[in-house]
Formats: C-alpha cells, structure tokens, sequence
C-alpha cells in the first residue's frame, strides 16, 4: 500500500485553514476568485476553516463551517459554494447537494462541508 506522512497533506489543508475566509453560493460553478466573488455569487459569508483532522475514511480534511442566516445579494438558483481568500484567490469549489432559489435580501443557510484529500492507493 502507498503511504503519505499526515504532514504532507497538512502543509496543504493549513493553507485552507489559513486562506479559506470566505463562502459565496453560487449560480455555476466559479473557474476564479472575480467569478466566485463578483460574476456568479448570489451571496457570501465570512468563516474560519477548522485545522486538519483525520478524514472520515482515509487521509486528512478540513472542515469549513456551517453558515446560518448569511444574506443573500442577487436573485438566482444556487448550485455551487465556493471558498475563497476574501481578497484574490479561489480556494476550492463543491456543488450543492441540492441547487436553491435564493431571491435577493432574504438569508441562506449552508451545512458544514469537508475538503478531504485522500490516501494514496
């Protein structure tokens, strides 16, 4: 069997604890920080990711936090979340579970979500 040393996947996921600042919901999934940011958010949230931890199966993860009562900005469907610096880089993306119209001054909720990096095989 393939081995990583923890360390090696920590150095990556302490990036995202550190960068990882900020959600948006989105209406397709952001190639870049301006379309997460700017062209296809329907809204965001400021966060903090959690430090590594062993990950549910294998490998390691980071867990970015669950968002309750975040305003929405722009009338749409959501079907993508987007993690970013807050500044200038888009960290990571995942599609939602299940896409959601979101109508522009009410609030959105998301659950928390993992970003995993797994072991070698």
């Amino acid at each position: 069997m393939a081995y990583l040393n923890d360390e090696v996947f920590d150095q990556g996921l302490d990036w995202l604890d550190t960068n990882g600042t900020r959600v948006d919901i989105c209406s397709q999934e952001p190639a870049n920080y301006t379309e997460a940011t700017s062209t296809y958010t329907l809204g965001s949230e400021t966060v903090n990711t959690g430090a590594p931890q062993d990950g549910d199966t294998d490998g390691r993860k980071v867990t970015v936090p669950a968002v309750s009562g975040a305003s929405v900005t722009g009338t749409g469907t959501a079907t993508h979340v987007a993690l970013t610096d807050g500044s200038s880089v888009l960290c990571a993306t995942t599609a939602l579970s299940a896409s959601q119209g979101v109508t522009s001054g009410n609030t959105f909720d998301l659950a928390a979500w993992d970003i995993t990096l797994r072991e070698p095989s």
